[in-house]
């Protein structure tokens, strides 16, 4: 019996995606979206290069566009949305080296993380799959 109990939580336990992240921010909506970076492209070529991020601002992509951040191990996606304000004029935030600030409360999110010390939530996280060498798709 205690195999069985046994076999069936390492079944459960190597069934979990190890991207599977909690987006739920009662500030921000999700919004459904996916766009394919070309980094061989001119405004995307710096993502080539680890500590380099893109601000991505085309058509649907997330709520109020996309920061996009090749952490050296790979790539990250998160949303520009304030993750601690509600949605106003003020609540894009901008890019600084390697962090994003929310000019609403002048805090700083780490684009290797996301995370904003003493903040209540982290930035909107999106999925990142590298297709090849150059072409990358964001999706939520």
């Amino acid at each position: 019996m205690k195999k069985y109990i046994l076999f069936t939580f390492l079944l459960v336990f190597m069934g979990c995606d190890k991207d599977n992240f909690n987006n739920n921010n009662p500030y921000l909506p999700n919004y459904s979206f996916a766009y394919n970076i070309n980094m061989s492209l001119p405004q995307y070529s710096s993502l080539q290069f680890p500590s380099n991020a893109v601000y991505v601002n085309a058509g649907n992509t997330g709520i109020r566009g996309v920061f996009v951040f090749n952490t050296g191990g790979g790539y990250v996606a998160f949303d520009a949305a304030c993750p601690n304000q509600a949605l106003t004029s003020c609540s894009t935030m901008t890019l600084n080296g390697i962090n994003v600030i929310c000019p609403c409360d002048n805090v700083s999110y780490s684009l290797f993380s996301g995370q904003a010390q003493g903040m209540q939530y982290p930035m909107k996280q999106y999925r990142v799959e590298q297709l090849d060498n150059f072409n990358l798709r964001v999706y939520n």
